[in-house]
Order: C-alpha cells, then sequence, then structure tokens
C-alpha cells in the first residue's frame, strides 16, 4: 500500500489471485511420410504453409508423392500449421515417433501413404501413451472386395513386423483389415481414398489416401465451430471424386464398426460422413468430439494447475483450485461444448478434504475430481411424420 501525502484519487493494483486457465491448441498435426527432396530426413520440421513445405521438401518432378498431396490437402482444407517428418520409408517411423514424443503441442498424426495394419497400430500405441496430446487418423484402403473385411479386426503385427517393414507377410491381406480396438477411443479410421488434382501438376487426377485433407478439415472444425463439435457432414475441399462410391446400405455395414466412411452426394460433392474413434460400440468414448475434447480439457487443467506444486496443501489451496477450474469449465459451457441450463448441471469441480485426505496430503498429493457432462453428436436425425385422411363431406 502506498503512502498518502496529499488529497486526491489514488489507484492501486490488486491482484485477485486467480490463474485464469486457457484451452491448449487442437489443430496442430504431424505427418509422417515421403517426400522427394531429401531434406532433414527423420526430423519434426514445422511448416505454417503451403509454399513453405514446397520449398522444402518438394524437388522437381513431374508428380507430387501421395505424403505430398496429403500435405497440400491439409493445408487446402483448413491447417496452418504442422509438422513434417520425412522418413524414407515404413520402417523409419518408429524412430520418427520418438522424436515427435518430445513435442507437447502434436494434437493430430498421420502418416499418408505409409498406413497399413502395422503402421496403425504404431500409430496408436503413440496416441495411447500417458499423458498423450494426440488423435491418429488412419487410412484404410483405397478399396476392398470385400467390404466385411474392414469391419473384421486382424491380429496383432508380430514383434518382427512392429517396425512397419515394407516387406511384412501378407501385407495386401493386412490392408483391408480394420484397426485393432483403442479401449479409449485414440483414433479413427477413414475410407475410401479420395481422388483430386496433383499438387505439382493440376491436370492430373490422382487417388491418394485422405488423412491429410481429413486433419485439415480436424483443424477447420475447431477453429471455427470448437473441438466439441464432431468434424462430420463437413465438404472435402479439393476432392473431385473417390476410390469408391458407397451406398446407404454399404455405410450401415461398416458405421457400426467404427468405419468412418467418405460419400458423395448429389448437390453437395463429397462429405465426410463419418465421426467414430476406435472405441467399442457402447464405450463412452466411441466418438470422435468426446475423446478430443476429453483430451483438450485434461491437457488444458493440467497445464493451467501446475503452478499448485509445492504450495501449501490445505483449504486455501483447494479454494482456489475449484475457483479456477470452475471458471474455465464454466466458459466452456457457455460456448456450447457442455450439456445442461446450468453450470451446476454441465460440471462439477471437488478439491477439499474428502478428496484429500491425511494420507493423501502426507503422500504429498492434492487430487481434484472433475465430472463433464459433454455434448455428444446427433448421428441420427430421427423423423416422426403422420399423414391424416381429410375430413368426409
Amino acid at each position: 500500500m502506498g503512502e498518502y501525502l496529499t488529497p486526491g484519487v489514488y489507484v492501486e493494483e490488486v491482484s485477485t489471485g486467480a490463474r485464469p486457465i486457457a484451452a491448449v491448441g487442437t489443430t496442430t498435426a504431424a505427418f509422417i511420410g515421403t517426400a522427394s527432396k531429401d531434406f532433414r530426413r527423420g526430423e519434426p520440421v514445422q511448416v505454417v504453409n503451403w509454399g513453405e513445405f514446397r520449398d522444402r521438401f518438394m524437388a522437381e518432378a513431374p508428380r507430387a508423392t501421395p505424403f505430398e498431396n496429403a500435405v497440400a490437402g491439409f493445408f487446402l482444407n483448413g491447417g496452418s500449421r504442422a509438422y513434417v517428418v520425412n522418413v524414407a520409408g515404413a520402417g523409419d517411423i518408429p524412430a520418427a515417433l520418438e522424436r515427435l514424443a518430445a513435442l507437447d503441442d502434436v494434437a493430430m498424426v498421420a502418416a499418408p501413404g505409409l498406413c497399413d495394419f502395422a503402421v496403425a497400430d504404431l500409430l496408436l500405441t503413440f496416441c495411447e501413451r500417458q499423458g498423450s496430446t494426440s488423435f491418429a487418423i488412419l487410412d484404410g484402403p483405397a478399396d476392398s472386395d470385400d467390404l466385411g473385411a474392414l469391419t473384421r479386426v486382424g491380429a496383432p503385427p508380430a514383434d518382427g513386423d512392429k517396425k512397419g517393414k515394407a516387406d511384412a507377410p501378407d501385407k495386401k491381406a493386412e490392408a483391408a483389415l480394420r484397426p485393432r480396438e483403442s479401449e479409449r477411443g485414440y483414433g479413427a479410421f477413414y475410407f475410401p481414398h479420395i481422388q483430386i488434382r496433383d499438387a505439382r501438376d493440376a491436370s492430373v487426377l490422382v487417388t491418394i489416401p485422405p488423412s491429410g485433407h481429413i486433419a485439415g478439415m480436424f483443424a477447420r472444425n475447431d477453429t471455427e465451430r470448437g473441438v466439441h463439435k464432431a468434424p462430420a457432414n463437413m465438404v472435402v475441399r479439393g476432392a473431385l471424386g473417390l476410390s469408391r462410391r458407397l451406398t446407404d446400405a454399404e455405410q450401415g455395414q461398416l458405421n457400426p464398426k467404427s468405419v468412418n466412411v467418405i460419400r458423395f452426394f448429389t448437390g453437395r460433392g463429397t462429405v465426410l460422413w463419418g465421426g467414430r474413434t476406435l472405441a467399442a460400440e457402447a464405450s463412452e468414448w466411441r466418438y470422435v468430439p468426446i475423446r478430443r475434447f476429453f483430451t483438450m480439457v485434461e491437457t488444458s487443467i493440467k497445464r493451467g494447475t501446475d503452478w499448485v506444486v509445492f504450495e501449501p496443501n490445505d483449504e486455501r489451496l483447494w479454494k482456489s483450485i475449484r475457483r479456477d477450474v470452475s471458471s474455465f469449465l464454466t466458459l466452456l459451457w457457455r460456448q456450447g461444448a457442455l450439456m445442461g441450463s446450468t453450470p451446476e448441471q454441465a460440471f462439477f469441480v471437488k478439491c477439499d478434504a474428502e478428496t484429500n485426505t491425511q494420507d493423501v496430503i502426507d503422500a504429498g498429493r492434492v487430487v481434484i475430481e472433475i465430472g463433464l457432462a459433454p455434448v455428444k453428436p446427433a448421428e441420427f436425425v430421427i423423423f416422426r411424420i403422420g399423414h391424416a385422411a381429410p375430413d368426409v363431406i
């Protein structure tokens, strides 16, 4: 408090003690694949636009690689920041993932052009690790003679094939299998491939895996609507066709098994028409926006409460935690990310003597219990239409 010596108005800045929690970013993608230029092989390189990627990674060639076309699709569909890991082949993916593990802002990871069954397992394992902020976007095959094969989970790759070797046995059969289940929904599987104009020669049409375009759609959706909105029912920018056009009946076979399809609809074009994770159908993690929203909330609160470490573990600390976390969740509720007509219906934050018993305090821990009521996507819209006979005159 200052010293007041003359009459007048004095202004003092007094801290309220509040420490606002900021939502972490969810739009940064990581792409692992093979570019035509031998530039910084195996290292994550940040790029923020298509021109920067083209100048660094693309050599003079008549056609772009599938990986290069996928990154072009990311920026075309709304992506604005990505890490690119240029590898020689699928066998380098484990080392690339180790490099990416050192980064704490990767929200999506994909391997366009390299994603077979073994690689999908590697990406899912990477995203499922403790403390992960990443979500795996997995490519299916271009087509399949037996759509039922896409609904059946194959055996895990043998230890010798875990590195995603290009000469793995039965690779053709592996490509037609749905990736393994992810218990907590850390990945999603997309089918079929899309047809686009080549990024190097626009007069040529090429068919590529969709994960790059889909990652861009995730980023655009998060920016325009929020991570709690399902990144689906969106037009795929740049897509001129599909490697296979699916019918309603065929999607009805695939959707319950968590195969997210890309459809063509007259009057709209090519549309992403699925938003399920690889979690079990009865799991609370079966929807993409639920998994990604919870990851964002958990990471934001963890980073936003780092200040509590080494603070006196008492009622004053617990009150501060409740205040900061509740303020953050109230903001999310106001943005429409949580259910309920009041904050009390949308979430609860418990941090008191009940969650922090003397044993917990003696162990040097502080425990916060948080419950959320997320908004789930309206996957099926039901219309009930009745017809009444006109009165007989």
